[in-house]
Parts: C-alpha cells; sequence; structure tokens
C-alpha cells in the first residue's frame, strides 16, 4: 500500500488545463442526484446548502475540518438538519399544488416510517418540523410504538400508523394509546389481528380507528418486486378484507374500518407502477365505501424513489418521474374516482421515508492509501538472465518485442501479442520450465505494456473495444478509513448504488480510476460499482494522491436505512454523527454531537466483560514483571496503553488531533 496520506489539506486546488468544474459535475453526475442540496463550487469544492435556490453554500470540507479540531475524526456521518426540513417542505407543497390544481377536498399526510432511520435526533427532527404539516409516524414494530407514544404525547390528529405483525401487548398498547387521545391506526395485516383488536376494545371500552393492508395484483418493481401481488408477506386477500368488514359490521363497528393500506415495494422506478397502484387501491376504496366502511384515509404505503445515480431512468439505482409528477398522479387518479362515484375524497397518506431522509446524510471517510498494479511499471525491465537473449523463452521474447516496440501505429496488434504471450509465459511457470524471477519479468513487461496501450487508445481512439478493459484491469484501490457493513450495508448487501466523489480538488482532472476498499478484513469490503456520466461503471476517477497532503472523500444520500441496517463486522462500530445547521451568512454550527462507539462499547455489545478483560490482563502484566520480562515502568505503560485503547474509536485514528 502507498503511504498513507496525512492531515495538511489544501483548500483549493490547481486548475487542470480544459478541466472545468463543469465537467467535475457531470463526472459525478452532482446535479443529477443532488436536488440542488450539494454542488461543485468555483474553488473545487463540494458545498452544502439548505435548499437549491440558496446562491452560497458551506464546504464539506469545512465543516469536516472543524469538526476535527473539535474532536471528531473521520469516519464521520454528517446529517444536515436544513435539508432534511426542506425535503418535508417540499413533499407537503407538492402535494398542496397538485391539490389545488385538481381541486380536490381531502388532505394529505406524510408519516414517516421510523425504520427508515431510527436514531432519535432525525425522528425528533422530522416529528417536531411535520407539526407545521400535520406529519406523523409509521412504526413497524413493538419497539418502534414504545418509542413513538411519548414523542406524540399531547398530538390528538397526527396520524400514528401501526404495521408488522402484532401480538397482544402491541394491540393492547395500541388500543390504550387510543385512550390517550393518540390517532393511532392498527392495519390489519393478518387477519387474526381483529379478533384481538375486538378483545381489547373491548376490555378497554374504546372504539379503535381500524386500518387493513389489502394485497393488490399490482405487480412491483425492481429489487422489491416480490412485496406485491398475492404472494406478497403482507396484507389481506380481498376475500379477507369483506370478511373483515362483514365481521365489524356484526359487532356495530364498521364505521371504525378508517383506512385502506398497500404497499408495492421501496424504490419504485417507474412511474408507471403508481399509475396502475392507486387505479387498483381507489376502487377497493370507492368500493368499500359504497358498503358502509367509515374509511377516510387512504395509504399508499412507500415507494416513492431516490434518483442515486442522477440519471432520470427506470432502473433501479434511478427513478423516471419527478416528486411532483408521483403527487399529480396520486391526486388526480383519487380525485377523478371519488368525484365519479359521488364519495368525499379522503386524506391521502404516504409512508415515503427514503425520500424523505436520504439526501440530509454524508458520510466522509478519508483515503489512507492505494495499491494498483502501475507501480510496477517502474521497475527495470531487461533481459538480463538469459546473457545470449536467443536462449530466452519463446514467449518472454515474445512479450518483450510487444512492449518494446510499440507505438501508436501498432499498439492494439502489440496488445494482442502480449495477452498470448503473457498466457503462454505463465503456463511454463506453472509447469517448472521458468524461474520466479522470469515469472516477476513477464508481470512487469506485460502491465507496463498495458499501461502503454491504454494511453494510446485514450487520446487516439477511446472507442477502442480494450479501453474500458484496460481502465478496469489497471484500476487501483483506494483504501478507505470505514466499515462498508457498519456505514453502506445496501451497497454490500443489494449492490445500491451510492454517489461517491472527493471533497476537493474538483478543479483539477480525476486522472486515475479505482475501487474502494474499506478497512475490515472481508474481501466483500470493496465498492466496485459506481454512478457514471452515461452509465454505471465499475471504477471511480479519483485524483492521485500527493504525499503530504490528505484525500477525502463524500459518499451521499446515506439517510435512509444505512444506520439502522449496520453490523459490527469486525467489531467495527457506529461512526461519530454530526447535526449541523447551516446559517444565513453561509456560516454553520454544531447543533448535535453523538460520538462514535469505543472499542469498549463494541466489546460489550457482544457480551465480553470488559473489566474482566482489564483485570487478567493486568495480571499477565504482573508475572510478565515477575519473569523479568517487563519491569514495572513498562507494564504499567502497557496497562496505560491497553485502558486508552478500550477507550479509543473503533476506526483508524489517523487524524492527530494535536496537530
Amino acid at each position: 500500500m502507498d503511504t498513507p496520506t496525512t492531515l495538511t489539506t489544501p483548500n483549493q486546488s490547481t486548475p487542470t488545463s480544459g478541466w472545468t468544474i463543469q465537467m467535475a459535475d457531470d463526472l459525478y453526475r452532482v446535479s443529477g442526484w443532488s436536488e440542488g442540496y450539494f454542488f461543485v463550487a468555483e474553488d473545487g469544492r463540494v458545498k452544502v446548502r439548505r435548499h437549491a435556490s440558496d446562491p452560497n453554500g458551506v464546504a464539506l470540507d469545512e465543516i469536516r475540518e472543524g469538526l476535527r479540531q473539535r474532536g471528531f475524526c473521520t469516519p464521520l456521518v454528517v446529517r444536515f438538519n436544513d435539508i432534511l426540513r426542506d425535503r418535508l417542505d417540499q413533499i407537503a407543497d407538492a402535494f398542496s399544488r397538485a391539490m389545488e390544481e385538481e381541486q380536490y377536498r381531502g388532505d394529505y399526510r406524510l408519516a414517516f416510517p421510523i425504520k427508515v432511520n431510527q436514531q432519535r435526533h432525525v425522528v425528533e427532527e422530522i416529528y417536531r418540523h411535520g407539526e407545521r404539516h400535520g406529519f406523523g409516524l409509521e412504526v413497524g414494530s413493538k419497539p418502534e410504538l414504545f418509542a413513538a407514544l411519548p414523542l406524540t404525547a399531547g398530538d390528538f390528529e397526527r396520524p400514528i400508523i401501526c404495521n408488522g405483525f402484532k401480538d397482544d401487548r402491541y394491540i393492547e398498547a395500541v388500543i390504550l394509546g387510543t385512550k390517550l387521545g393518540r390517532n393511532i391506526i392498527p392495519v390489519i395485516e393478518d387477519y387474526s389481528e381483529l379478533e384481538r383488536i375486538l378483545r381489547f376494545a373491548k376490555k378497554h371500552d374504546v372504539r379503535p380507528h381500524i386500518g387493513a393492508r389489502v394485497k393488490l395484483s399490482t405487480p412491483g418493481v425492481g429489487r422489491w418486486e416480490a412485496s406485491s401481488g398475492s404472494q406478497g408477506k403482507f396484507g389481506l386477500y380481498i376475500s379477507e378484507l369483506l370478511a373483515m368488514h362483514q365481521e365489524l359490521r356484526e359487532h356495530g363497528m364498521e364505521d371504525c374500518l378508517e383506512l385502506l393500506h398497500c404497499h408495492v415495494g421501496s424504490q419504485i422506478h417507474d412511474i408507471r407502477v403508481v399509475k396502475n397502484m392507486i387505479n387498483e387501491l381507489g376502487q377497493i376504496y370507492v368500493e368499500l365505501q359504497r358498503m358502509g366502511a367509515g374509511l377516510r384515509y387512504l395509504d399508499v404505503g412507500g415507494g416513492l424513489g431516490v434518483d442515486y445515480d442522477g440519471s432520470q431512468r427506470a432502473v433501479e439505482s434511478s427513478v423516471n418521474y419527478s416528486l411532483q409528477e408521483y403527487a399529480n398522479d396520486l391526486v388526480a387518479r383519487v380525485g377523478n374516482l371519488c368525484n365519479q362515484a359521488g364519495i368525499e375524497h379522503p386524506t391521502l397518506i404516504t409512508e415515503s421515508g427514503r425520500a424523505m431522509s436520504a439526501h440530509h446524510s454524508v458520510l466522509i471517510t478519508d483515503v489512507l492509501g492505494s495499491s494498483s498494479s502501475e507501480r510496477i511499471n517502474c521497475l527495470d525491465i531487461s533481459l538480463e538472465e538469459w546473457p545470449n537473449e536467443e536462449d530466452a523463452p519463446q514467449p518472454i521474447l515474445d512479450l518483450h518485442q510487444a512492449w518494446s516496440t510499440l507505438d501508436a501505429a501498432n499498439y492494439s496488434e502489440n496488445y494482442h501479442d502480449a495477452q498470448q504471450a503473457r498466457d503462454d509465459s505463465i503456463n511454463l511457470f506453472a509447469l517448472g520450465y521458468i524461474s520466479l524471477p522470469a515469472r516477476a519479468l513477464v508481470e512487469r513487461m506485460y502491465w507496463s505494456t498495458c499501461s502503454k496501450v491504454r494511453g494510446f487508445a485514450r487520446i487516439l481512439d477511446e472507442d477502442h473495444e480494450d479501453l474500458e478493459f484496460l481502465e478496469d484491469a489497471l484500476r487501483a484501490t483506494y483504501f478507505t478509513n470505514f466499515s462498508l457493513f457498519q456505514s453502506l450495508p445496501d451497497s454490500w448487501a443489494i449492490e445500491q448504488l451510492f454517489p461517491v466523489m472527493p471533497l476537493t480538488r474538483l478543479t483539477e482532472e480525476p486522472t486515475r480510476r479505482a475501487v474502494l476498499a474499506d478497512i475490515t478484513c472481508d474481501s466483500d469490503g470493496k465498492i466496485e460499482n459506481f454512478i457514471g456520466e452515461s452509465e454505471n461503471r465499475q471504477t471511480l476517477n479519483l485524483h492521485e494522491l500527493v504525499p503530504g497532503e490528505s484525500y477525502f472523500l463524500g459518499v451521499f444520500l446515506v439517510g435512509a436505512y444505512q444506520e439502522t441496517l449496520g453490523d459490527l463486522h469486525n467489531l467495527f462500530g457506529d461512526t461519530h454523527v454530526v447535526h449541523i445547521n447551516l446559517e444565513d451568512d453561509d456560516g454553520w454550527s454544531v447543533e448535535e454531537t453523538v460520538e462514535g462507539d469505543t472499542v469498549r462499547e463494541v466489546l460489550s455489545y457482544v457480551q465480553y466483560d470488559v473489566e474482566d478483560m482489564v483485570r487478567d490482563f493486568r495480571k499477565d502484566c504482573e508475572k510478565a514483571v515477575r519473569a523479568g520480562r517487563l519491569n514495572i515502568t513498562e507494564a504499567r505503560n502497557l496497562l496505560r496503553f491497553y485502558d486508552q485503547g478500550l477507550a479509543g474509536y473503533t476506526y483508524l485514528e489517523s487524524d492527530n488531533l494535536d496537530d
């Protein structure tokens, strides 16, 4: 691995001739995925602003350096409260415009699914700012419900949607919450839950608010396609829905069925799925209304997608529609169905957690060093092992000939010759006919040839059939100080694309093609898929590492699911998290800090008794003193070192806080 970089970081980069910040924006598709919250500034730094209409912004590297001075080294997650608030306002405004245009007489409510980002500060900020819009919460488990009940004290209108499978304690908590005055709606996922609701409603003398999730025939799309349809995990068949309505009528409680719910999957990337879903769900709503159900809410679940790759296409990491188009389709189609049936317009509810929270969080990490095959290109290439050159094996002679005579006229032909000669040479080594030094020479000649060929192809033929292969084959590995499994689990588990880019030096053309490796000892701890100018790529364009200078990367749109799903692979724990407020004068302030896990904390998570460990280590030091392997001063220093290590960050602390 190349020498790790240090903390010296230039604020501005030297412009590269012919390279512009617009090229940097195009390369990393910043304007496509950022919704205007992030942009490449004239000085080559990535800046953040509260909303797209702000003329200026704050450099992320400035914030990172300020946090380092406060004791928060990378890796760290920076959450921008202003972006989170703006996302809430944007969603509310989109539905308000749609309802005004369509003369829709119902309301709109967003219920934030706590599972998307369960961190207390995020949920509290969403609930607090959502008050102006009447936004509520969605819970999918008993622990999430227990977290929501105290948070929602005093609110009698904002909805709490209760999804997920429910036991007696879950249902009874819902009923008691209703008695407290909460607008809490248990959504029946399985028919047996109705019996529990009726039982506890009778026990506590409560007329409950009841919802039902229905299985639609409308297929989903993308990674979560199977979450809808007749084989979906949740929901009632139409026959069960009608039976439930009949049972409620027999108990004189048909008016308690207030909400109809569906879910056709997360990250819906094709607007046609939304259109088909709302047509089917809306028709079911209309029919139940005609049958006497007390429906007043229509909950379409989640699914509003995020354009992770900035391409505005119907692919898994993008979407082919805007927020406004999504709102227009829901409002217009539901309004038309209700108008035709002559019934009141329902309050529309969405559970668009991803679209709400993804943009507001950025993971910042430092690059520790790099490795690539090009490092050996500068080593000597000669046939000195064979004083009489003609005695060298023919494949080695062929490879040397391809390497030494390669030029602009023959680079493609010589590359093909080099490929064959390399394969033949490796076969000779495997059979014991050439030595290890000769094998190393083959390696140097081949990779040097590849590097030369790539250079000619870049200049003379950008569409050369082998260029992309060579770019990938000669790619570097940039070692980055974070755990993929803790901070970007979806990148590993479902190959989710996230925008990744350097935070500085964007006035310089990034000439290295690289993949990113984390610091776990797992071979899967790599990011090898990235967004590109026209299509997704297997490498990321980065700058050459400069000795003595730090190089920091930002991973964007990580505010949904990533913190919730992270694990303790190699016992790398939670990163530092800092909540930032952006000021009117292009300044910033820290609102809240959450220190990352210490070694002591992660050991306790996996049932290690740290006090016992310290006690045993102290005994071992005493034995070493008695045996003469350590003196008392050395033993004391070793114990101090061990104790400090337990109190330290689980990640590499390359940021020297004394600098």
